[in-house]
């Protein structure tokens, strides 16, 4: 058994060594992992692990997150950024959230994670997870894209858009969310496809039940394909094809606060349901 610490670049090292603390102090071996650094190296020592601890923010968590549904490794954010809406404590409470975990004192709230699969004159040049999204967007001064949808194997429609976004219920409060789509409760296994800037204002955003594959058909391009809103993208041309679908296994996030605490996130670090005009 072993723990992992995977920190943003911004991690204080005081916190850093909390962290290496406050694990050993449960006779449990606790390694170091930079977020940014070779992935291989990481991979390699996650046999074994039983938990990610993330330092950072949203980003580091998203992060952790990627390394550890495939290999079904529960998550425990630390927020040390500026928003964490992701993450479950913050950096003064690191001691108490381990101890809580080896006692077995936390909740497992399970999130859907996106299998997306790019594919070029029918090879598969591109495969990749994500918490969040899988996002298809022009480049440079390219005109408009035309995509065309399909579901389940049905036809659903062609769009002219800037891109077209298939989102997790994680991602629906990410970039899906600033770009209209709807928020969904983090625990269902729905996607949801959100346009990018349509030229049609009828074309909005649709959600689609667990269990459909959504297929996006780059017929007019060049795009840029990123996942997670990772820094590099890859180039998509016109006859590329974007498959998107849920991942098997689902990641398991440690909580301490119950389930309705998410429904207060929304409100204290997105600013739902609060009133612009004070209430008297």
């Amino acid at each position: 058994m072993s723990v992992c610490i995977l920190h943003g670049p911004g991690a204080e090292q005081s916190v850093i060594e909390r962290t290496f603390k406050a694990v050993e102090a449960h006779k449990v071996e606790a390694w170091e992992a930079d977020r940014d650094g070779p992935l291989t190296a990481i991979t390699t020592r996650l046999k074994g692990t039983t938990l990610i601890v993330t330092l950072g923010g949203d980003g580091t968590f998203l992060a952790g997150g990627r390394l550890a549904a495939p290999r079904g490794i529960h998550v425990l954010g630390v927020n040390l950024g500026r928003l964490g809406f992701l993450t479950e404590i913050e950096a003064d409470d690191v001691e108490n959230g381990i101890a809580r975990f080896f006692k077995g004192e936390f909740r497992v709230e399970e999130r859907n994670v996106l299998q997306a699969s790019l594919t070029r004159d029918g090879k598969n040049i591109a495969r990749a997870i994500g918490l969040n999204e899988a996002v298809i967007n022009r480049t440079g001064e390219a005109r408009m894209l035309r995509v065309e949808i399909e579901v389940g194997g049905q036809a659903v429609g062609v769009i002219d858009a800037d891109g077209a976004m298939v989102a997790t219920a994680t991602g629906s409060t990410a970039y899906a969310l600033a770009s209209g789509g709807p928020i969904l409760e983090p625990t269902l296994r729905d996607l949801v496809l959100v346009p990018l800037n349509p030229f049609a204002l009828t074309v909005r955003p649709i959600v689609f039940p667990p269990g459909q594959d959504i297929k996006l058909a780059v017929s007019r391009g060049p795009a840029d394909l990123r996942i997670d809103g990772g820094r590099r993208g890859r180039a998509v041309q016109a006859g590329d094809i974007l498959r998107c679908g849920s991942l098997a296994r689902r990641l398991k996030v440690v909580r301490f606060s119950p389930p309705e605490s998410f429904y207060q996130r929304l409100a204290e670090k997105l600013g739902w349901g609060r009133p612009l005009v004070p209430l008297k």
